[in-house]
């Protein structure tokens, strides 16, 4: 053999040996990665291959599977009153990805979990049959606040302070996930939905903060009492009306002029929603505690799953004492979801602590066995003593009694709320936000709930949007739903 066969006998074998080592690696490496890929069509064609898992509400499934008429997509999801728990479930979809229960729980649902394996599932390398979600929400609940809210662009969420299971999720104007189902159709569902100005894929319960306006109060109040600013929600502050901005000549102005606001006690300016005293309030105490006891409520965690990841509700550091007085208003760069805005009166209510929110109870196989507790696993977190809750109820039941929380009295249980009406838009030109939160307490079966409602934009005029005019009806309807026998 001369040289010069044999160098070409070399260069073909280092050929060879790099094709052997490129096939090896798309094999095992990029193969794996075109196997996860979300827009390779055999994953679609896996998933839908059967009935998927459902998702249980009240004992019932919200959700199926349907045998498609043509295709390689055997199946296609189905959701009994989709837009009613469109906010909980979000949509599986054989042309988009997952989303809300839907996505987090898409191996479940679809059988390629683990945990759903068999035995003989192993051997026979089957996929397994698909398990189930089981949510805390109530269905009686979570209609009401459905029908509650109407026409109105808003959200709504209760929560049951004692276990911290979420008992509604409401987000409207809503959309039915029928529509984004299947893969011949999705695509104009799609474009239509994204194109809609009041954005009905948006999850305003969760994943929408806006500013809180005087619900934030009882954050502010709360840090006032813990920190020994005042004795007790009955003690007189230090609060001149009209108040002036420190370092400005900007007054803060009371919505009611004739209001008591003038050194008022805590429970006369939640009474009448006193913002000199609450801006007053947040100076004296200072960024730094507020933020501190924002923070313990929940404020500014951005890991907050319910399991669905909540949008971070933000209080601000880095400001000025001018603005430090309108975050003590729910202004400035204070941002609430609804979701955050139920934990504080759900913290309130059971006596200072915080109970973990969750709405999903449960995961189980295709039998029903469980394979995990999810109300087994709820931590309890102190946020404000005992006697600063007591203090703080007994307020905020002054508000629905004889307060700016009127409305959302209910004959029957003992209600406590705080209405807030937040600036929309530079210089507020646009409809301001409509807020209320509280607490209902059944007198008779010992039923408890928290609830938040924010009303964005509804029919109303100008001069008539306010937490208890918009907001505070929506939670007595959800609260009502809630004590009920």
């Amino acid at each position: 053999m001369n040289k010069t066969i044999r160098r070409a006998s070399v260069f073909v074998l280092l050929l060879v040996f790099a094709l052997l080592i490129r096939a090896t690696w798309v094999q095992f490496y990029d193969g794996q990665a075109l196997a996860d890929d979300k827009d390779n069509r055999r994953n679609a064609i896996e998933t839908y291959a059967e009935p998927l898992g459902n998702i249980i509400v009240g004992g019932d499934s919200i959700t199926g599977s349907a045998r498609t008429k043509d295709g390689d997509l055997a199946y296609k999801r189905t959701y009994k009153d989709g837009s009613l728990y469109a906010a909980v479930t979000g949509y599986a979809s054989q042309a988009y990805a997952p989303t809300q229960l839907e996505g987090i729980y898409q191996d479940l649902l679809n059988g390629t979990d683990g945990r759903l394996k068999t035995a003989m599932d192993t051997v026979t390398d089957q996929r397994a049959a698909p398990g189930n979600v089981v949510t805390t929400i109530d269905p009686d609940v979570q209609k009401a606040a459905y029908d509650a809210l109407g026409d109105k662009k808003g959200a709504a969420v209760a929560i049951d302070p004692k276990t911290g299971k979420i008992l509604a999720v409401v987000s409207t104007p809503s959309y039915d996930p029928t529509s984004l189902t299947d893969a011949n159709t999705a695509g104009t569902a799609w474009k239509k939905l994204n194109a809609d100005a009041d954005k009905p894929l948006t999850n305003r319960a969760l994943r929408q903060p806006l500013p809180p306006g005087s619900t934030f109060k009882l954050v502010v109040a709360a840090a006032a009492l813990e920190d020994g600013l005042y004795a007790n929600v009955d003690t007189k502050t230090d609060s001149p009306d009209p108040y002036t901005l420190p370092g400005t000549t900007t007054v803060l102005a009371n919505e009611n002029t004739s209001a008591p606001c003038e050194n008022a006690t805590i429970r006369t300016a939640l009474r009448y929603s006193c913002n000199n005293v609450f801006a007053k309030m947040a100076v004296n105490l200072g960024q730094d505690k507020l933020k501190a006891m924002a923070d313990k409520f929940g404020f500014n965690d951005d890991q907050l799953d319910v399991p669905v990841r909540a949008y971070t509700s933000v209080y601000p550091s880095g400001m000025d004492k001018s603005s430090t007085a309108l975050t003590g208003i729910g202004q400035f760069d204070v941002t609430a979801t609804p979701l955050q805005m139920a934990m504080v009166s759900a913290a309130i209510a059971n006596g200072g602590k915080l109970v973990t929110p969750h709405m999903v109870s449960q995961i189980t196989d295709s039998g029903g066995d469980v394979l995990e507790n999810y109300d087994d696993k709820t931590d309890t977190k102190e946020i404000v003593s005992s006697s600063t809750a007591e203090q703080l109820q007994s307020a905020m039941q002054t508000v629905v009694e004889d307060g700016t929380g009127t409305n959302a009295q209910i004959d029957g249980a003992t209600v406590g709320g705080k209405t807030g009406t937040a600036q929309h838009g530079e210089n507020n030109s646009q409809t301001p936000y409509a807020w209320f939160t509280s607490y209902g307490k059944s007198d008779s079966n010992g039923k408890e709930v928290a609830v938040a409602v924010v009303v964005e934009q509804s029919d109303a005029a100008r001069s008539e949007v306010s937490g208890n005019g918009l907001a505070a009806p929506v939670a007595k309807a959800v609260m009502e739903a809630a004590l009920k026998n």
